[in-house]
């Protein structure tokens, strides 16, 4: 009956690191080998014997994780919680699937994590901003209450960024800058995570990449926009006044000559005042026909004084900015992969 309790549990258990032929030790991988089988007995001789042995920190987590997988399995949950803590001192970051693993194991490895302080999960997210003018996301979650001190370093520059007390999930921004104001230096920088509560404490890191760059400044104007010069000269309409004074003009004379005219003027006079009138219209004609001379347009060389001088007052502000922007920095922050597993040393309460 006891053999049939483990089928049940062992039937959503297993570890959940990486599968037993990339562990180098060989004792490890027998032990995995042996829980396979639901041999259990055998599985915590073998990964007892493993801890004794040299170990990569990485195989070390998975033999404590075997461990604890194994006593959960055969109702020894104290032990199954000891390994597990074990495991998460080492690897803070290892996680159950609840899906995967049977809720007996779930429960162990839940209550091991309530029971140590470790900072898991820490993560630096990418960004790009002027200085003073963004930040950088960090999260990360405290299994137990303690302070919690976060910075960032690079050689023998320490930038504070937080200091207080904290559980759970913890979320910060980073606008990384200098006491004094200024963008921190280029360089790596390793943020830091440092929880203590009494005697145990923990810390985690992550490296970053910060890199300067320049600040777009803004181009010069050479128009407003929404606003065009206008022609400074106009073109009056033809002007038909000199015609209509031909008109009337010879009209005039046309009528005072015939009625002064005598019995003893003949045809000839009358043919020269025709001769006349007919070249009086035609000069008016063509003088009427001909095209005006541009004029200047007043009311159009204020606007384009005026139009002026605000492009000009603008590009002096322009020029002003981007005296204020070549003094600033353009900062990009990106982690960089982690070198290896495991996490900083911790304790349990």
């Amino acid at each position: 009956m006891r053999h049939f309790g483990w089928l049940l549990v062992l039937a959503f258990a297993s570890p959940t690191a990486a599968p037993a032929q990339n562990v180098q030790n060989a004792t490890l991988r027998r032990a995995l080998a042996a829980y396979d089988n639901l041999d259990i007995g055998q599985a915590i001789l073998l990964a007892k014997r493993a801890l004794t042995e040299r170990l990569s920190g990485l195989e070390q987590a998975r033999a404590y994780e075997l461990l604890g997988f194994a006593y959960s399995a055969s109702d020894s949950l104290l032990k199954g919680v000891d390994a597990f803590k074990q495991a998460i001192l080492i690897d803070p970051d290892r996680q159950l699937d609840p899906a995967k693993i049977s809720p007996k194991i779930t429960s162990s490895f839940l209550l091991a994590l309530s029971q140590v302080l470790v900072v898991r999960q820490l993560q630096v997210d990418s960004a790009s901003f002027v200085g003073g003018k963004g930040f950088v996301p960090i999260r990360f979650t405290v299994t137990s209450p303690a302070r919690v001190r976060t910075r960032a370093v690079s050689g023998a520059t320490s930038v504070p960024i937080d200091s207080s007390v904290a559980t759970g999930q913890v979320n910060l921004r980073w606008q990384a800058q200098l006491p004094n104001g200024d963008p921190v230096p280029d360089g790596n920088y390793l943020i830091v995570v440092e929880a203590t509560a009494g005697q145990n404490s923990f810390s985690a890191s992550q490296t970053v990449k910060v890199t300067h760059g320049a600040v777009d400044t803004l181009p010069h104007l050479t128009a407003l926009p929404g606003y065009a010069p206008l022609p400074e000269e106009e073109t009056p309409p033809r002007n038909w006044t000199p015609l209509g004074r031909v008109f009337l003009y010879t009209g005039i004379v046309g009528a005072g000559t015939f009625a002064l005219e005598s019995s003893r003027l003949g045809s000839a006079p009358r043919r020269e005042l025709a001769a006349v009138s007919v070249g009086a219209i035609l000069t008016g004609f063509i003088m009427s026909l001909k095209k005006p001379a541009p004029q200047p347009a007043r009311g159009n060389i204020l606007y384009n004084r005026l139009l002026r001088e605000q492009l000009v007052r603008r590009n002096a502000d322009i020029a002003q900015q981007n005296q204020s922007l070549r003094r600033q920095v353009a900062l990009k922050v990106v982690p960089l992969p982690k070198s290896g597993g495991g996490g900083g040393g911790g304790g349990w309460q």
